[in-house]
């Protein structure tokens, strides 16, 4: 029985749930273990990634909208209309598969009329949420919290219908907050922005330390402090940065200039964000090669790479989703099934073709059965 099913069933009177020992440990905000690892903050990491790393925001948006834009098999009007509508300019679909994929938990506030039937799906930050729980030890609401506001919202009304559906990637050391992939890549994503801001500074000194300034005393000495200060000022002001990359040097006083350079294994920072760049494709479930990453040998070519994206990845998130959902509004729609439409999608179209053939050549299968392993509703039911 699922948590929200065995909730309602105990809202209704029948017998109580064993109470539970429930721990708190959240997954955007943990403390250093002892181990010598940095805390991971949420926030932070959401800037580090989606918005400064361009391998990370290209990961998400490809899960994110290739989930908001799979065909879904029809049901009823009224539920396609929830779930297809959109929340703050944005899909809702899009919203929970990104906040799913970064944060590890999606929780969608059920917006009810007079009447008590839901008239929108409203997408909530989940780093804004809290559980709040019973007496047992299980989610008997969520706080949603913004600044020092704070708002309880329960997680059934009087009549059992639900206010707030929690969608949640699994975590292995939590009962109550999902894990998600951003924690994973986080160090990877590190490793990619370090190597892009050093070879940006680099480049904006001509690609190599450029060179020092010897000094032949000879007869004169080394050069005073003022004189040493006043040269460092000088270069810095004069020959530092990339508006003055090969500017010419006049050297006077027993000066001479002595080229330097970086070794190429120094300067085989590309190799490094290779890596780091596939960490992060890795972490999300988006095969390299869509992300314009070269070297992988494991996927023949970019269709068998766009396929394994679907079957892997797109397709058990979307799965996740849409049941999720699909229970949680079960009060209002109970026949009613969200799936994606696998005979639409462009991605898999050989694999259907191919399912079709075999299962259409199967003499031994009557037309029930060839309809059910198709996944199509059966005639009679139908009529």
């Amino acid at each position: 029985m699922s948590l929200l099913k065995s909730l309602a069933a105990a809202f209704k009177g029948a017998s109580p749930r064993l109470p539970l020992a429930r721990t708190f440990t959240s997954p955007w905000l943990f403390a250093d273990g002892g181990g010598g690892r940095a805390p991971f903050e949420y926030g932070g990491a959401v800037r580090r990634a989606y918005v400064e790393n361009p391998v990370a925001q290209r990961a998400v948006r490809l899960v994110a909208e290739g989930i908001a834009g799979a065909p879904l098999l029809p049901t009823d009007p009224a539920l396609l209309a929830l779930v297809g509508a959109t929340t703050a300019g944005q899909s809702l679909v899009e919203t929970l598969a990104a906040q799913l994929l970064l944060h590890g938990n999606a929780f969608v506030q059920v917006v009810k009329d007079a009447r008590g039937h839901p008239v929108e799906l409203f997408a909530l930050r989940p780093e804004r949420m809290q559980v709040v729980t019973g007496a047992d030890g299980w989610p008997s609401g969520f706080a949603y919290r913004l600044g020092e506001r704070s708002m309880t919202i329960p997680l059934l009304d009087e009549d059992a219908s639900v206010n707030l559906i929690h969608i949640r990637h699994f975590h292995p050391m939590d009962d109550h907050y999902g894990a998600g992939c951003l924690a994973a890549a986080d160090q990877a994503v590190a490793i990619h922005n370090a190597a892009a801001h050093w070879n940006r500074m680099l480049l904006e000194n001509a690609a190599r330390p450029s060179g020092a300034l010897v000094h032949d005393a000879g007869d004169g000495g080394g050069l005073t402090p003022d004189q040493f200060e006043r040269l460092k000022a000088e270069l810095a002001r004069a020959f530092s940065g990339q508006a003055n990359a090969g500017r010419p040097m006049l050297l006077e006083g027993g000066l001479r200039w002595q080229s330097l350079s970086l070794s190429p294994a120094d300067m085989d920072f590309a190799t490094l964000k290779e890596a780091a760049a596939r960490d992060i494709a890795l972490a999300f479930g988006v095969p390299p090669m869509l992300l314009g990453l070269p070297g992988d040998a494991t996927y023949a070519n970019y269709r068998e790479a766009n396929r394994a994206l679907w079957r892997l990845t797109l397709l058990p998130l979307a799965d996740k989703l849409l049941s999720a959902l699909a229970e949680g509004l079960s009060a209002w729609f109970p026949d009613a099934r969200l799936a994606v439409d696998l005979d639409r999608v462009p991605a898999l179209a050989e694999d259907r073709e191919r399912l079709w053939a075999q299962v259409s050549g199967a003499s031994f299968l009557g037309d029930a059965e060839k309809r059910a392993l198709l996944g199509l509703a059966d005639q009679e039911n139908k009529s």
